[in-house]
Order: structure tokens, then C-alpha cells, then sequence
């Protein structure tokens, strides 16, 4: 059986849920976009990414998410890096290119190819986030993770509150009762609070809440998926706070809704980091190849 990953800006959350597919085709690189198995998130499509520099930039880009070329390094000479590609210069260069466009390196004269300090990496490109995903989830990644949600999410609740159409409530409210409906340790209840999560940055009705939204997805995915709630007392706050939020957003009170959605940040924080401390297994990204999504607002 498999469940949708909810699709950046669509519209329909609920035709998600019941796995219905339907509009425009995705690229490759909307790592949010698609119908994948139980368990897991997406990644570019290998198959799609194709010989040559893309696929040059992405094993590059893994190794040094991962540490394989540590932050300051210099990237091995080019006839090394040649021969373990199997490439031409020039499609070596091209991914060289890529990844500095993305903040992962760094070309210097006279002294080489540098990969850059973790600062500088753009983590709001859909690569960089999926390969650090595949590399590793620390308590650092989800601090930060837990921050720029905080520093949106209630925002987007409190517009949402504002600006929610009939649609929105429901589809809010629908994401609720899947939640509730779902057994925390099923797959299912990750599927729907990431849902929930996205129709809120949708029903701000602000486009930047919007993209914010499609770029965390995949992380939010990761991160939901480890971190449900174990216990019959845990599943019952769970949906019980979500259900806060659309409650606050139905009554239109901006101030409710905010107050609600900072309360699920910070929990989803505390029990992501428990799921960390305690070894839970991370879900296996894998490729995400061109699939039908819905239409943005």
C-alpha cells in the first residue's frame, strides 16, 4: 500500500489523503512531490538525474553533507576526481559550478576547490536539504528546523485565522480526524500532521509562507515519521493540539491560533529530539520521479 506525501502548495490536502493525483507533471527536483511507499521520503530521481554532472554534483554534494570532504577541505585534484567519475572536464566543471551555486563550494586560484563552512550552505535549496537528511539528523538540525518554524508557522496560523476560507477549515479539520482516526505508530498519522501542517502555510494566503512550506517538507516528513507519539496518552495530545489550531482558526481568533501552533512546534521539538536520543531509525529517502501534483492557490 502506498500513502501521498503531501505536495507543496496544493490545494486539495484531502484528495491527497486519499491518494488521488491530479494537474500539472513535477520536475524531478520538487523533492515533496509524489506517491512513495510507507516509510519513506523523497529524493532527485537518480534515473532522472541521469549521467553526467548532475549526477557528479549529487555524490560530491552527499560527501560533504556527510563529512566525506569536511568543511574547509580542498576537493581532490581534477584528474583524481576524473577518474573516479568517469566524466569529461567539462561535465566535472559543470557540477563543480552547481554545487558552488549552492553554497557547498568554493573555487579558489592557486589554491583549488574549497568546500565552504556549513553557513554558507543554501539549506533552502531542495538538494542540500535531501542530502542532509540522508546524511544525518542531529539535535542541531532539528533545533534549527524547530526555529525557523517557530518563526513562521504561527504567523502563517494567525493569517490563516484571518484569511481561511470554508475549504481551508475543512481541509484542516479533515487532517485532524486522520490523525485521530490513525494509531500513532502508524504511518498514516505522520502523513496527515505533515498535511495539516501544509494546508496551514496554504491557508495563510501569503506565497513566501508557501514556498517555506515546499522547502521544509521533506524534513518535516523525516521528522514527523520519527517522532509520533508511541503511546495511546501521547496520540491523544497530539491530535487534541492540532485540533487547537483549527479550532482557533474557525473562530477566527489570529492570537488562539498562534499561541496553539507554538505549543505543536515546541512539542514536535521535545519529541523529536527524545526520538533522536533514543536511536530511533531514520525512514530511507528514496527517488522521487515525475509524478501529476495539484494546482498553488
Amino acid at each position: 500500500m502506498t500513502i501521498p506525501v503531501a505536495r507543496p502548495l496544493s490545494r486539495n490536502p484531502a484528495a491527497r489523503a486519499r491518494g488521488e493525483n491530479h494537474g500539472e507533471d513535477a520536475t524531478v527536483d520538487e523533492i515533496g512531490a509524489g506517491i512513495v511507499p510507507r516509510e519513506t521520503v523523497l529524493r532527485p530521481c537518480p534515473s532522472q538525474a541521469g549521467p553526467g554532472h548532475a549526477r557528479v554534483a549529487r555524490a560530491l554534494g552527499t560527501g560533504i553533507v556527510a563529512g566525506e570532504f569536511p568543511e574547509g577541505a580542498v576537493l581532490p585534484a581534477e584528474p583524481v576526481l576524473l577518474a573516479r567519475f568517469g566524466v569529461s572536464r567539462t561535465l566535472l566543471r559543470e557540477a563543480v559550478k552547481t554545487l558552488s551555486g549552492k553554497g557547498l563550494l568554493e573555487a579558489r586560484t592557486r589554491v583549488g576547490t574549497r568546500v565552504r563552512e556549513r553557513a554558507a550552505w543554501n539549506l533552502f535549496d531542495r538538494d542540500v536539504l535531501a542530502w542532509t537528511l540522508d546524511a544525518s539528523i542531529d539535535r542541531r538540525f532539528l533545533r534549527d528546523l524547530a526555529e525557523i518554524r517557530l518563526a513562521i508557522e504561527p504567523a502563517a496560523a494567525a493569517l490563516a485565522a484571518e484569511r481561511r476560507t470554508d475549504a481551508d477549515i475543512a481541509a484542516l479539520e479533515s487532517c485532524v480526524a486522520a490523525m485521530r482516526a490513525a494509531p500513532g505508530l502508524d504511518p498514516a498519522f505522520a502523513s496527515a500532521d505533515l498535511a495539516f501542517h501544509l494546508v496551514l502555510a496554504d491557508a495563510s494566503g501569503n506565497l513566501f509562507m508557501h514556498s517555506v512550506g515546499a522547502v521544509t517538507e521533506a524534513a518535516l516528513d523525516v521528522v514527523f515519521r520519527m517522532s509520533r507519539p508511541t503511546d495511546p496518552q501521547a496520540h491523544e495530545t497530539s491530535w487534541r493540539a492540532h485540533a487547537a489550531i483549527a479550532a482557533a482558526i474557525r473562530a477566527g481568533d489570529p492570537a488562539a491560533a498562534a499561541r496553539a501552533t507554538e505549543v505543536v512546534v515546541r512539542d514536535g521539538l521535545r519529541n523529536g529530539a527524545a526520538a533522536v536520543e533514543a536511536g530511533a531509525p531514520r525512514p530511507t529517502l528514496v527517488p522521487a520521479c515525475p509524478v501529476r501534483r495539484g494546482s498553488s492557490r
